[in-house]
């Protein structure tokens, strides 16, 4: 072996083990359900502003969005991390603290689904029951894209099958989650968003210097194709259209209905910490996401000779040719603390639907707290197998996949959060007509994508729009919220009104 593999599996196996004693430190606190699934809202501002945007981000920051910004020019990329910028503020602006504030008296509820139940007064379980699956169909999809990254990652760095690649990647996350819980994920979050942050700014900054400066760069790029940094025209010229701006601006959207972020505003200790998180969160995904595009687009200029068959590797092949020994093997470790973060905090959260959502609140109202964490760990395996399996394709797009998943969150839990959140009026069957048509249309425009058109625009913007329109008509048609929902609406009002 070479010595610069043998310093890329050194610093690989100083992360892993790293990331297990985090796990294992962690196992022995979470005693709880709530400590389980939420930290028992007991974490600070640092960890909870870089674990909301280092779980967000996943595989997707350091692989997908660079790849989208090589294949097509900064155009779409620049508008995709426009829109998911302008989205995040606004999550954090407006949502954070309402949401913080409205979970503790809504019955002190652990999950998104348990705070709709409780928001709403369902008695029924149907709210509940229905959240919870639309979030296992769309987690199991977006954990896949974890595991596609970790098995390109792998299958590059180290020539093993993929598969195998994907088994690796898999295990540790698996296991760390499986342990810890929310305590664990939180606080590996906390320093892989570091390690991802300083990765995505160092590495688009040396590959300029290696291809002679801004000028030597930008000499390249014009080569390649006059149009390549244009706002608004592709790589070959062609100008972006309306729906493609849209399209990528629409991304925001999908930041008020994703439950790993949400769950991380709901487990702050303190909600006027909120405002001081949002501030950091802010600087680390400005700068982590345009310099996740700008390496796609100097990457065309160091790969001019001989571009890539595969768009979504090159951060990997700029750090292997760059960096030697051990060093490459911290950057490279940086995709990795994206995939994981973001891939743990889903499994989480899927694993907390089954267990509060179903096995406690259908099946075994009961359950000692000790027997609900093991359900979730037991969760935790079962959705992982689902998500191995979706994965096992080695063409598959990690963009595509972030998307897709993206999209029915977004559209199936963002209108009806915002509207329990901000509307009085809001009701039970409204709540549950916004989830079902958002949810829905997502995965049938999806299925219409194909035929182009009006199709072609992102799905998240139909969905999240009609499903908004389904909540609206639906309660005002139906009776109003019975007195004791509105009163708890009015107090969290009341405690928005009063100063930190």
């Amino acid at each position: 072996m070479s010595s610069s593999g043998l310093g890329i599996i050194i610093a690989f196996v100083i992360y892993f083990a790293g990331m297990l004693s985090i796990g294992i430190y962690f196992s022995n606190k979470s005693k709880s359900l709530s400590d389980y699934v939420l930290g028992g809202r007991g974490l600070g501002k640092w960890v909870i502003s870089m674990s909301a945007q280092a779980s967000d981000m996943s595989g997707w920051l350091l692989m997908g969005l660079p790849g989208l910004a090589y294949a097509s020019g900064m155009a779409e990329a620049f508008w995709v991390a426009t829109g998911l910028c302008i989205g995040t503020y606004l999550n954090w602006r407006f949502v954070a603290k309402r949401l913080r504030l409205y979970t503790e008296e809504a019955n002190d509820s652990l999950t998104i689904s348990d705070f709709f139940a409780n928001r709403f007064g369902d008695k029924t379980h149907v709210l509940r029951t229905v959240s919870s699956l639309f979030i296992l169909v769309f987690f199991t999809v977006y954990t896949s894209s974890g595991f596609i990254a970790g098995g390109k990652l792998f299958e590059t760095i180290f020539n093993v099958p993929y598969i195998w690649a994907v088994v690796l990647g898999a295990g540790i996350l698996i296991v760390y989650t499986f342990l810890g819980g929310f305590f664990a994920v939180c606080w590996t979050d906390f320093i892989q968003g570091i390690l991802m942050f300083f990765a995505a700014l160092i590495v688009p900054v040396l590959t300029v210097l290696h291809t002679g400066g801004v000028s030597g760069a930008v000499e390249r790029i014009s080569a390649i194709s006059p149009t390549f940094v244009s706002l608004f025209h592709g790589i070959k010229g062609n100008p972006l259209s309306a729906i493609v701006i849209i399209s990528s601006l629409s991304w925001g959207l999908g930041y008020f209905g994703m439950p790993h972020i949400l769950v991380r505003f709901m487990a702050i200790r303190k909600p006027g910490d909120l405002k001081y998180a949002r501030r950091i969160a802010m600087v680390w995904v400005v700068i982590s996401l345009f310099s996740a595009v700008f390496t796609g687009i100097v990457g065309h200029a160091f790969t001019a000779s001989d571009p890539l068959a595969d768009s979504e590797k090159i951060f990997m092949v700029i750090v292997q040719s760059l960096f030697v020994t051990f060093i490459a093997g911290v950057m490279l470790s940086a995709i990795l603390a994206a995939i994981m973060s973001t891939a743990s905090s889903q499994l989480l959260v899927a694993a907390s639907a089954i267990s509060d959502d179903f096995y406690k609140a259908l099946f075994r109202r009961k359950a000692t707290q000790k027997e609900l964490v093991w359900v979730s760990r037991s969760a935790v395996m079962a959705i992982s197998l689902i998500a191995f399996a979706f994965a096992l394709n080695p063409g598959s797009s990690i963009f595509r996949v972030v998307s897709f998943a993206w999209a029915g969150l977004g559209s199936t839990f963002g209108p009806v959060i915002l509207c329990a959140l901000f509307w009085r009026r809001t009701t039970t069957r409204g709540a549950l007509a916004g989830i079902a048509v958002g949810g829905i249309t997502t995965l049938v425009w999806k299925l219409c994508a194909q035929y182009g058109g009006i199709f072609s625009l992102f799905e998240i913007v139909p969905g999240f729009f009609l499903s908004l329109i389904a909540i609206i008509v639906t309660s005002r048609i139906g009776a109003p919220p019975s007195k004791e929902i509105t009163d708890k609406f009015d107090a969290v009002q009341r405690k928005m009104s009063e100063k930190d």
